[in-house]
């Protein structure tokens, strides 16, 4: 029988502005894009780091579950990235830890709109493929 394990699904999206709407459109996208790819039920959900660039603060990423109706218990943290020269403008991160029987290499990491260029470097620096 396979372990339930704890593990770490990354995702991110850049956003067209700084303002309450956009960031809770896309992280609203963002997170159902997650659950929808890697099959993940709510429940499963132990803990969501949501990460903004710091052009970014209009509202926290975090209050888009609480619209979606998501339970309490599931725990949440906000923060900005470092401000890196030349670094993503307006990106929206997330890393969902969730309980699962997959293992590693089936977690499908998800980078929407201009994100994608972040899963592009990744795939280049560790000479992985897609």
């Amino acid at each position: 029988m396979d372990k339930l394990r704890c593990r770490g699904i990354r995702g991110a999206i850049t956003l067209p502005g700084n303002d309450r709407e956009n960031i809770m459109t896309a992280t609203k996208r963002l997170l159902k894009e997650i659950l929808r790819t890697n099959e993940v039920e709510i429940d499963d959900i132990a803990a969501i780091i949501f990460t903004t660039t710091p052009d970014l603060n209009a509202e926290f990423p975090a209050a888009a579950t609480r619209e979606l109706g998501w339970p309490q218990h599931i725990a949440l943290l906000c923060g900005h990235e470092m401000d890196v020269p030349g670094s993503l403008p307006h990106c929206l991160r997330i890393l969902m830890l969730v309980n699962t029987k997959k293992k590693a290499e089936e977690i499908n990491h998800i980078y929407l709109e201009g994100a994608k260029k972040l899963k592009e470097n990744k795939l280049a620096l560790s000479g992985d493929k897609a």
